[in-house]
């Protein structure tokens, strides 16, 4: 019952919360959000899963009884975690934690509301990554955008509620594309299905249950539902050309948000896209070009959200179009459906997660100091702010994938698996395409940290700089260490990973991550 524990003491945080006085609300969400942090701890050091919940592996934690009938359909409480999901059940509650001790300078009005709102938006998060029936994973997967559009609505910039509005848009869309590519598969299975478990749903699938359905052929089904799920993920990721609300967000959120918003709410579109289109559905690959379309896209992703990157001069901005960029990494690692490339993949999730929300945390204490984002408006912060400058310059270091750091494990692991796939006719180019924008990456993080951080201090405000608050460099320095760790020791969580995605993997071969990055295994 340790899963549900965790959502409810997460729960009841953010009711505390909300009942709680402004002049203490901040305080007390840090410290109660250390309960879901410290019961993920105690989980953690209890997971003893091993192979992949939707291929009949063992599932940690599982709690599993009926809910309510929905017709012919038994609908259930089902939840649990393996090696794929658990890493990002721990990637929410630590981002989480550390994103609540960094609002504590910027947000200074109906703070209750604020907290709760976010302690609300965690336990959602939590339920997307524990729920192992569709309709209770569905029913977690829309409770993420309610508090998320108020955070951003109320607390926003100047163009809030256009950037709230244009998230929820975007994303109600997607939600309803993948709920009929879902829908599509549960009533082309028929007879064959009693429940909607994602776990009941994929073994199906797997053992042959699709039949026809309005005159269509299975595999035709499979195809239709692969390409409405793609679709309906790929917004949430974001892909390239989907990717238009992720800027607006991110520019006109708080920085807090844009810490959990780009560290954790991207990552439920590639976990769902690992979950549904590479495990259920994975033989479509197998079919035609499918695989090339799908590397050739994140490719795009990498490439463009990289260019963009180039172009802007907000900081906010160039981290944001930098996500994209890295999510381009998650797609390429996902098609390879090797036991690197598929690792690599989820790795790099986690990764991600911690250096994006590293990058989005300096730049909110940089603009909690300057009141400006503007490259052009800011130089010689380093003199003036040099521990948050150099924590700057070490995460940016990790985004271009500096050795020892969790974003070279990551995107070494990927290029690995996608570099030696069978699936994709000209994998080793479409690899070498895609380390290309790592020089992209470096060119433009390396010339907004020269115009920011260095040179004659010259920015012309009324404001006091001087060294961060505590709090915030606390937090950048818990950020930073956990990239540095899973950078030296990827097996922490790589272990774990390569169990859960070995039984997807249709080409290469698995290894411990320290080998393979050292030269000594594929």
């Amino acid at each position: 019952m340790l899963i549900e524990f965790l959502l409810g003491i997460t729960v009841a945080s953010a009711l505390l919360v909300f009942m709680a006085p402004d002049c203490i609300a901040g305080k007390l969400a840090a410290g109660l959000s250390f309960l879901p942090l410290g019961t993920t701890a105690v989980m953690w050091s209890g997971f003893d899963a091993s192979g992949n919940a939707l291929r009949g592996g063992d599932i940690a934690f599982e709690s599993r009884f009926e809910w309510f009938d929905l017709g012919s359909y038994a609908l259930q409480w089902h939840v649990g975690v393996d090696g794929v999901s658990f890493p990002l059940v721990a990637l929410t509650t630590v981002l989480t934690t550390l994103a609540i001790f960094s609002s504590w300078t910027p947000i200074d009005e109906r703070q209750s509301q604020f907290y709760g709102l976010m302690l609300l938006v965690e336990a959602a998060l939590l339920g997307v990554f524990v729920g192992l029936d569709f309709f209770l994973w569905f029913v977690f997967w829309e409770a993420v955008l309610i508090p998320m559009y108020f955070l951003i609505a109320i607390w926003g910039g100047p163009r809030r509620e256009y950037a709230a509005m244009k998230f929820i848009i975007y994303t109600n869309l997607a939600s309803l594309l993948m709920f009929v590519g879902v829908f599509l598969l549960v009533f082309a299975l028929g007879d064959t299905l009693a429940t909607l478990s994602l776990v009941d749903i994929s073994a199906a699938i797997q053992n042959g249950g699709l039949g026809e359905l309005g005159g269509f052929d299975p595999e035709v089904i499979k195809v239709a539902a692969f390409v409405l799920l793609f679709l309906g993920f790929a917004v949430k990721v974001p892909v390239v050309p989907f990717h238009t609300w992720l800027p607006d967000a991110h520019v006109e959120a708080p920085s807090p948000v844009s810490v959990v918003l780009a560290g954790v709410l991207l990552k439920m579109g590639t976990y769902a896209l690992l979950r549904f289109n590479f495990t259920m559905l994975d033989d479509v690959l197998t079919n035609g070009w499918n695989a090339e379309i799908l590397m050739f896209v994140g490719l795009v992703s990498v490439i463009y959200g990289a260019m963009l990157a180039l172009a802007q001069r907000d900081l906010k901005r160039i981290v944001a179009y930098s996500s994209i960029s890295s999510m381009g990494y998650v797609i390429i690692g996902l098609t390879a459906l090797t036991a690197h490339g598929v690792g690599g993949a989820t790795f790099q999730m986690v990764s991600h997660g911690l250096i994006s929300g590293l990058m989005f945390m300096a730049v909110g204490v940089f603009y909690n100091a300057t009141h400006t984002r503007m490259v052009g408006d800011m130089s010689g912060l380093a003199d003036r702010m040099p521990w948050t400058a150099g924590i700057f310059v070490a995460g940016a270091f990790g985004y271009m994938g500096l050795p020892l750091m969790s974003g070279f494990a990551g995107e070494v692991l990927v290029f690995i698996g996608s570099f030696h796939t069978s699936l994709v006719e000209g994998a080793p180019i479409f690899t070498a395409l895609a380390m290309f924008g790592i020089v992209i990456v470096a060119g433009y993080l390396l010339w907004a940290m020269q115009r920011t951080l260095f040179g004659p201090f010259e920015l012309e405000t009324d404001y006091e700089i001087g060294r961060a608050p505590l709090q915030d460099l606390a937090s950048l320095a818990v950020l930073l260490g956990l990239v540095i760790a899973l950078g030296v020791n990827p097996d922490f969580i790589y272990g774990a990973i390569q169990d859960a995605v070995e039984p997807l993997v249709r080409a290469g071969t698995g290894g411990d991550a320290l080998s393979v990055l050292l030269g000594g295994g594929r």
